[in-house]
């Protein structure tokens, strides 16, 4: 846990932001200059000058009193728009300088801490959405991820990074939080320790991460992240932000340079730090009562506990949602909801009998697998933006529809509205990066095709870039592109490997 003083500062500095943002819905601020302010509270003005604020869900745990602090929120300041990020995160939209300085202050009263939700500061850790409750895994990441959180926090006043870090835990190989592409990762391995990797990232220039070691002792992850720390400190670029994210360590240092320079900032991180306590708690066991089977219905390592997954298209969380969720489960013993990298809401620990009422208020998600594909907030509100994801996403859902494709025909697709991989364009198995294309010299929205990306640890690599398709044609490619799987009782992921040069085709009939 972190110190009441530090959250006392914390709470000091958002008067700050407060004032700032007041400054610039007055236009006596600038953009930019707004930006180099708001940033570290976790807040960013929209493409319409709104303000956007980012709530950081540590491990993408969303207790009963957190989604209550959302739903009440949303009814105050009547929220329009919540989006879930690929960094395991909740974005409120379209707020004014005082709903947002207010949204923060209320967080911190809830255990929310907006503070370097953004800027160059450590960001939201990641952990596996199933993490304790998922059958097979490896253990349990979720306590660590905590602790790397509080941990993190704790550092905020003092740190001063070239750019932003971001870490990740993985409790399976499956690596839904890309640790293998962060600038720290750790996946659990069935001795109890963890596989180490740094200097990844997506967006431009993307890298894999550099493997530095199996074997790392989990009652050390504050100094594994200490390590990292003054790893990016020391070498990274603080005069070109272009270059000063940790993946371009690996031009200046090398894979082997990494390795060593890591360790040796990890035995001076002995030298100089205590391990943060790792907080375990008792595990509490619900008595089954009864089985239970079906869509969306996950069984749980708890003998007779399920889980219900929901994913609202495009990680877009109607605004009435959390509070809709809130009455079904408030009485629920352990009962709790996670967010997942892909925009699912995961509601575990829930007996056979409580499954039929979730399922019920979680009702209006995907359908199928092509339903769950990922998109960033895109350009129609986003600054940054030179496509709207969104949009295009909701284009393909429903030109599917008319096809009616069996579940896993196509897969799920990313889309990132621009080259910063908002949406993980580069990992998907098919992924698209907004761009724009000239066509008789007129400017029209587009979008570059990435394929066979993949994010497990064996076999986790980067997606080939491919030609760029206008908009208007990429529902109607993915259409012909189902119609061939489906003419073979296939699904994508086994179809591409033996019909790469036919995708081929048929992504240059559908990009000319």
């Amino acid at each position: 846990m972190i110190s009441q003083e530090l959250k006392d500062q914390f709470r000091k500095e958002i008067d700050t932001f407060e004032e700032s943002a007041l400054a610039f819905e007055a236009g006596e601020l600038d953009r930019a200059a707004f930006k180099g302010i708001s940033g570290g509270f976790g807040s960013y003005a929209q493409k319409d000058s709104r303000l956007m604020l980012r709530l950081r869900i540590p491990g993408g745990c969303l207790t009963k009193e957190l989604l209550k602090f959302l739903a009440d929120e949303v009814a105050d300041k009547n929220v329009d728009l919540l989006k879930i990020t690929t960094c395991q995160t909740i974005q409120a939209h379209n707020l004014s300088a005082r709903q947002a300085a207010s949204m923060m202050r209320n967080a911190l009263d809830a255990g929310i801490i907006t503070r370097g939700g953004g800027g160059d500061n450590p960001r939201n850790v990641m952990a596996s959405p199933l993490s304790g409750v998922e059958k097979g895994e490896t253990f349990d990441v979720l306590p660590y991820v905590q602790t790397v959180g509080d941990y993190l926090l704790s550092q905020l006043p003092s740190l001063h990074m070239p750019r932003k870090l971001k870490v990740g835990f993985s409790n399976t190989p499956a690596n839904e939080t890309h640790a293998t592409f962060r600038d720290l990762g750790f996946i659990a391995r069935e001795d109890g320790t963890f596989s180490v990797y740094c200097a990844g990232g997506l967006g431009p220039n993307p890298m894999l991460g550099v493997h530095i070691m199996d074997g790392a002792d989990p009652a050390e992850v504050t100094l594994y992240v200490s390590a990292m720390i003054r790893l990016f400190t020391t070498f990274g670029n603080y005069e070109s932000r272009a270059k000063a994210r940790t993946r371009y360590l690996q031009k200046t240092l090398g894979e082997d340079g990494i390795r060593k320079h890591f360790m040796e900032f990890l035995e001076e991180a002995r030298k100089e730090e205590t391990p943060w306590p790792i907080p375990w708690e008792d595990e509490f066991l619900k008595e089954a009562d009864g089985t239970i089977s079906g869509k969306r219905i996950i069984e749980q390592k708890q003998p007779g506990l399920y889980t219900v997954s929901y994913h609202p298209v495009g990680g877009c969380l109607p605004p009435e949602k959390p509070a809709a969720l809130y009455e079904v489960i408030k009485d629920l013993a352990d009962t709790q909801v996670r967010l997942g990298p892909d925009g699912t809401l995961y509601i575990i620990n829930l007996t056979a009998g409580e499954v039929p009422a979730v399922l019920a208020v979680t009702d209006d998600g995907a359908d199928h697998l092509f339903e769950t594909s990922v998109s960033c907030i895109g350009a129609s509100i986003c600054q940054h933006g030179i496509q709207n994801s969104q949009g295009l996403l909701s284009k393909c859902v429903e030109r599917m529809k008319e096809e009616s494709f069996a579940d896993g025909v196509l897969p799920k697709i990313h889309i990132s509205g621009c080259p910063s991989s908002c949406g993980s364009h580069q990992v998907g198995a098919i992924g698209f990066v907004g761009q724009a294309k000239k066509v008789d010299g007129a400017i029209r929205p587009a979008y570059r095709l990435f394929v066979n990306g993949c994010e497990t640890e064996q076999d986790a690599q980067l997606g080939e870039a491919k030609e760029v398709m206008l908009e208007d044609q990429i529902p109607e490619f993915l259409a012909a592109l189902g119609r061939k799987i489906q003419a073979e009782s296939s699904t994508f992921e086994t179809w591409y490997p033996s019909h790469a040069e036919e995708f081929a085709a048929l992504v240059s009939e559908y990009s000319n």
